[in-house]
């Protein structure tokens, strides 16, 4: 274990880089995972960090036990200043540094979800959940997304960016290589998501657009669409969260059938 002192060390300044900027992994082609739940979630999925990085208060106690044995190297920091770094308002006292992969390439035929110019990271973190919780394999993030996997999403997210495939900074014309039907909603365009899955008329496979949160999906995917559709509000809400559509909208697609 190698212990850290200064702020000002070039490690702990890349450290709160990756902490606190959404963009820092672009960059320096790593990323942060901050507390337990999530490392563990990361290792569940093969991800092995490239250095853990332990609060003081933390090292010398049985729950560093499964860090330490991770035959990565371990930083250890004051927990002041770890907190100083930490993205969240009560410091998690450990966490991963990961090497982030070259973005895959679009996959044409999966179960996908489009994320056009979403801005909230809980949206997209939430969204992700969703896609990974009903089976969408893919998801892509068109130009003007909030990043994927910066400290915000990451934490949104759960854990579910370790079973997703995730393409980020997209154009609107990446999409025509889908082979799967592109869906929109619409608040009032379009047949209504449970009649088309009374119906049957619901595809299982397909890729789901859920647009800005103010603006909606864009006019040049609503014309690339294969449908569109709209949730029914019987409570007469003008619109609903995005990421309780996507909720709604995957969990139709997932259940299609049976």
């Amino acid at each position: 274990m190698n212990l850290i002192t200064s702020r000002d060390n070039p490690l702990v300044k890349t450290l709160r880089r990756l902490a606190q900027e959404s963009n820092a992994y672009r960059k320096l082609g790593q990323f942060w995972l901050e507390g337990d739940h999530l490392c563990r979630a990361a290792m569940q999925r093969g991800v092995r960090p490239a250095r853990v990085v332990l609060a003081e208060s933390v090292a010398g106690t049985a729950h560093a036990e499964p860090w330490l044995a991770l035959d990565v190297p371990v930083t250890v920091l004051p927990d002041a200043l770890f907190e100083g770094l930490s993205g969240l308002q009560s410091a998690a006292r450990m966490g991963f540094v990961v090497n982030h992969a070259a973005a895959p390439r679009l996959q044409p035929g999966v179960p996908t979800v489009v994320l056009d110019r979403l801005q909230d990271a809980g949206n997209v973190g939430a969204i992700l959940r969703c896609a990974s919780a009903f089976g969408f394999q893919q998801v892509l993030a068109l130009q003007g997304t909030a990043a994927l996997w910066s400290h915000k999403v990451l934490r949104a997210g759960m854990g579910a960016h370790f079973g997703l495939q995730l393409v980020e900074g997209l154009q609107d014309s990446d999409l025509d290589a889908l082979t799967v039907p592109l869906l929109t909603t619409s608040s009032h365009t379009g047949p209504f998501l449970h009649e088309l899955q009374r119906e049957g008329r619901l595809p299982a496979r397909c890729a789901w657009v859920m647009g800005h949160e103010g603006q909606g999906v864009c006019e040049s995917l609503m014309a690339r669409a294969h449908l569109q559709v709209r949730i029914a509000q019987p409570g007469g809400e003008e619109s609903l969260n995005v990421a309780t559509a996507a909720a709604i909208c995957l969990h139709a697609s997932a259940t299609a059938g049976l």
